[in-house]
């Protein structure tokens, strides 16, 4: 099975969100600064009180508000900056073959991606895990990296899933 496809920057940026989303370690830093901030706000809020003589309550209920915005539109801002990050990223450096044209050959052997740049083959031992959301499959072959396919480039996307799986499961 051939699969030929265009990942653009977005594809990109859209797989490094949806592997922040899932995973254990970007879940957990989304945790800790959503609610270890308004926690402190709380506390510099009380420090502020003792050394300007200021009564607690109003700077307690002034800092509790902030606490709550922040804790409502915190993960928007977050997978906002990991996008604005992946797109300065990309920018920054060589990542030629990244992006562009791909050809895909899937064999009974495995995955053999072909970018104007390079070639990688792996082996489907080499695909630890297979994922997918609505607009795309994320075969990883790496705990932070995947082939990225988007499933608008794909004909068949149910048969081609089933493939996969059928070769995950071996």
């Amino acid at each position: 099975m051939e699969v030929y496809y265009n990942l653009t920057e977005e594809d990109y940026i859209n797989f490094n969100l949806y592997h922040v989303k899932n995973s254990k370690t970007g879940n957990r830093a989304l945790k800790l600064q959503r609610f270890l901030s308004p926690l402190f706000f709380i506390v510099i809020a009380y420090i502020y009180s003792i050394m300007s003589g200021i009564p607690f309550l109003p700077l307690f209920i002034t800092f509790l508000v902030m606490s709550i915005l922040w804790i409502l539109f915190y993960p928007k801002y977050f997978y906002s900056l990991i996008a604005r990050n992946t797109k300065k990223m990309i920018k920054e450096g060589k990542n030629d073959g990244l992006l562009g044209n791909h050809h895909l050959k899937i064999t009974e052997e495995g995955l053999v991606d072909t970018s104007s740049h390079k070639e990688t083959k792996v082996s489907w031992s080499g695909i630890t895990r297979f994922k997918e959301d609505d607009s795309y499959f994320y075969l990883y072959n790496s705990s932070v990296s995947a082939y990225i396919l988007p499933k608008r480039e794909i004909d068949h996307v149910d048969g081609l899933r089933m493939y996969i799986q059928t070769k995950l499961v071996q």
